[in-house]
C-alpha cells in the first residue's frame, strides 16, 4: 500500500487547509505589532479607535481562519484514514490464505483500527501542525530579530537548549511508540484466542488462568504506554524551562534598558507578547513532531500487514496442451471412471503440496479425474490430506507440481471468481456470520430468486425448520450462528452452497452434526443434486460411502484406492478397515 499516493488524493484538502491556517498565523502575528501602536497611541494621546478595530477585525479573522483551518485538516485526516483502512481491508480480503493463516487475529485488528487512527493524526493534523506551527516561529523570530536582535540572541540561547533536549525526546518517543503498538497488538491477540474459544475455556475452568496471562500482556502494554506517556509529557516542561529562563532575562534587561531610553516600552511589549506567542508555536512544533514519530511507527505496522501476498485475481497460468487432455503427462490413466476431456468436471494431474513449515507433503502425486455429475466421495484417516484436496481445488492454496483442472481447465488460467463461481463449499465448521437468515443463505448469491431460496431450503432439510423461527428468514443470528444448534447450522450452509447451482460442490464431511432424519433427506437430496452436478464429499459415514457413485481412499496424502463400496470392501484393506471399526463402533453404542 502506497501511503503517499493515499495522501495525495487528498492534497487539495489539506493544501487549503493548511494555507488557510498559514493566513491565520499571520494574522496572530500582526497583533503584537498592533498592540504595540495601540500603547504608542495612548501614550501620545492620540486616537485609538483605528488600532482598536484593526486588532478586533484581526481576532475575528483568526478564529475563523483557525476554525477552517482545523476542519478542512480534520476532513482530509477522516477521509485518509478511509482510504487507508478500504484499501488495507481489501488487500487482506484478497490476501492468499497460506499467508493470511500466518498472521495474528487480534494483531490484523489493531493495525487495521488503532494505527490507522494514529497515522491518520500524523499524516493531517500533525503535518498540518508542523507546517502552521513552524511559520509561526519562524515569523516571530523574524519580528523579533527586527525589533531587538540582542535580546533575541539571548532567547535563542535559552531556547536553543530546550529545543535541543525537545528533539532528543522526540526520538525516543517514536522507539517507544513502537513497542507500545507492539504490546498492544500481543493484548488483542490474546484477548481474540480466548473469545473465539470461549466455553473451551469455561468447560476447562482456565478462566483464572486466562485472566492472569491477559493480565501480563495488559500490563505489558500499559508499561510501554506509560513510557510514551512519560516521555511525551517531558516535551512541554522542556520548552517551559527554556521560555521561563528567557522570560526573565528579556524582563530584566529590557526593563533596564527601557529605563535608561535605549528600549522603548512599546517595543519591549511587542518583543515579549511575541515570545509567549513563540513559545507555544514551539511546543505544538515539537507535540507534533513527537505524533509524526509515533504515527511512522504506526504507518511502518500498516504497510506491513499491506504487503501480505495477494491472490492472483485473474487467470495467471496458461492451459497447456496436456492439462486440457486429460491424462497424466507419463500417458498414465488417471479417471476414476473413463471420461474425455470435455466430461472432466474436477481432475489432479501429479498434484503434491506440502503445507508452510513442513517437510512432507499434505498430497503426494496425487492423480485422478471426476465425471461431470454424480457423488464422489473421499475417505480416509484423520490427518490424510482429504480438506486440502478442497483447499487446493478452491485455490486457497497453490500446488508446489502438478496440475489441477475444473471443467477441463487449469485453474491457474481461469478467473477466481469464475472459478470459485462453479464450486459450491461447505467447510465443516459450517461457519456462519452474524446476521439475519436470510443474510446468511444468500451470501454467495445476493440476487437468488425466492423460488431458488424455497428450492435450496427444501434439499436441507430446512422449510421447517425456518418457518418455526421468531421472525423467519428475517431471525437474528449471533456470532458463528448463535440462535441455531449444530446441525441447523450445518444445513443452512449447505442451503447457502446450493442456491449457486454450482458444477461442483464440494462437502467437507457435511454430514457430521446431523441427526438420523436429517442425514437421511440430505443424503436422498445430495442424490439428486448429483444428477445435475458433481458432488464431492469427505465422508466418514458408512452411509455416505455406500450410497456414493465414486470412492477416493487417501492415505498419508497418496491416493490409494478408488471404487465403489462394493470394490473396496473386496481390495482395499484400509478402507475395509476404516469401515468395519465404524461398524463395530456403531455396535458398541447400540
Amino acid at each position: 500500500m502506497n501511503i503517499s499516493v493515499i495522501v495525495r488524493r487528498h492534497r487539495l484538502l489539506l493544501a487549503v487547509g493548511i494555507f488557510l491556517g498559514l493566513l491565520g498565523t499571520a494574522a496572530t502575528l500582526l497583533q503584537p505589532l498592533l498592540i504595540g501602536e495601540l500603547i504608542e497611541a495612548v501614550a501620545l494621546d492620540e486616537s485609538v479607535g483605528r488600532p482598536i478595530a484593526f486588532i478586533a477585525a484581526l481576532f475575528a479573522a483568526d478564529a475563523l481562519l483557525a476554525a477552517t483551518h482545523f476542519y478542512l485538516i480534520g476532513r482530509a485526516g477522516e477521509n485518509i484514514v478511509l482510504d487507508m483502512r478500504t484499501t488495507l481491508t481489501g488487500r487482506l480480503l484478497h490476501a492468499r490464505v497460506r499467508e493470511f493463516n500466518k498472521l495474528e487475529h487480534g494483531d490484523v485488528f489493531t493495525r487495521t483500527v488503532a494505527d490507522t487512527s494514529i497515522a491518520r493524526v500524523a499524516l493531517s493534523s500533525s503535518v498540518a501542525q508542523v507546517v502552521t506551527a513552524g511559520f509561526t516561529s519562524v515569523g516571530c523570530i523574524v519580528v523579533m530579530a527586527w525589533i531587538d536582535w540582542r535580546m533575541l540572541l539571548v532567547t535563542a540561547g535559552c531556547l536553543g537548549v530546550a529545543s535541543a533536549v525537545a528533539l532528543g525526546l522526540a526520538r525516543a518517543v517514536r522507539k517507544a511508540a513502537v513497542t507500545n503498538r507492539e504490546d498492544t497488538s500481543d493484548y488483542g491477540s490474546g484477548l481474540l484466542r480466548i473469545l473465539g474459544a470461549l466455553t473451551t475455556v469455561k468447560a476447562s475452568r482456565a478462566e483464572r488462568r486466562e485472566a492472569d496471562r491477559l493480565k501480563e500482556l495488559a500490563d505489558a502494554a500499559r508499561d510501554s504506554g506509560v513510557h510514551v506517556t512519560r516521555l511525551s509529557a517531558m516535551l512541554m516542561p522542556a520548552m517551559n524551562v527554556g521560555t521561563q529562563v528567557s522570560l526573565a532575562v528579556v524582563i530584566t534587561w529590557g526593563m533596564a534598558r527601557t529605563a535608561t531610553g535605549d528600549l522603548p516600552i512599546e517595543d519591549l511589549t511587542a518583543f515579549i507578547m511575541y515570545l509567549f506567542y513563540l513559545v507555544s508555536p514551539l511546543v505544538m512544533l515539537f507535540m507534533a513532531l513527537g505524533e509524526l514519530q509515533q504515527g511512522r511507527a504506526a504507518i511502518d505496522r500498516v504497510r506491513e500487514l499491506a504487503a501480505v501476498e495477494q491472490e492472483t485475481t485473474e487467470g495467471d497460468a496458461e492451459e497447456s496442451a496436456d492439462s486440457a487432455a486429460g491424462t497424466d503427462v507419463s500417458g498414465k490413466d488417471v479417471s476414476v471412471v473413463a471420461v474425455t476431456a470435455e466430461d472432466v468436471s474436477v481432475a489432479f494431474d501429479q498434484v503434491t503440496f506440502a503445507h508452510s513449515g513442513q517437510t512432507v507433503p499434505a498430497v503426494q502425486e496425487v492423480s485422478f479425474s471426476l465425471p461431470p455429475v454424480g457423488v464422489t466421495a473421499i475417505v480416509g484417516p484423520s490427518g490424510a490430506g482429504k480438506t486440502t484436496l478442497f483447499q487446493l481445488i478452491e485455490r486457497f492454496y497453490a500446488p508446489d507440481r502438478g496440475t489441477v483442472r475444473v471443467a477441463g481447465r487449469d485453474i491457474t488460467a481461469m478467473p477466481l471468481t469464475e472459478l470459485r463461481g462453479r464450486i459450491g463449499l461447505v467447510e465443516q465448521e459450517a461457519p456462519l456470520m452474524r446476521g439475519t437468515v436470510r443474510e446468511n443463505l444468500v451470501y454467495a448469491q445476493p440476487d437468488a430468486t425466492p423460488e431458488d431460496i424455497a428450492e435450496a431450503l427444501r434439499a436441507a432439510h430446512l422449510t421447517d425448520v425456518i418457518a418455526a423461527l421468531p421472525n423467519g428468514m428475517e431471525t437474528e443470528l449471533g456470532e458463528g450462528g448463535h440462535g441455531l444448534s449444530g446441525g441447523q447450522r450445518q444445513r443452512l450452509a449447505i442451503a447457502r452452497a446450493l442456491l449457486t447451482k454450482p458444477d461442483v460442490l464440494l462437502l467437507d464431511e457435511a454430514t457430521s452434526n446431523l441427526d438420523s432424519d436429517s442425514e437421511n433427506a440430505l443424503r436422498d437430496a445430495l442424490t439428486t443434486i448429483g444428477a445435475h452436478c458433481q458432488v464431492l464429499t469427505i465422508a466418514h459415514r458408512v452411509s455416505t460411502t455406500v450410497g456414493a457413485d465414486h470412492i477416493l481412499v487417501i492415505e498419508d496424502g497418496r491416493l490409494r484406492a478408488r471404487g465403489t463400496h462394493a470394490e473396496l470392501m473386496d481390495r482395499d484393506a484400509t478402507y475395509r478397515r476404516l469401515v468395519t471399526r465404524q461398524l463395530a463402533a456403531a455396535e458398541a453404542v447400540s
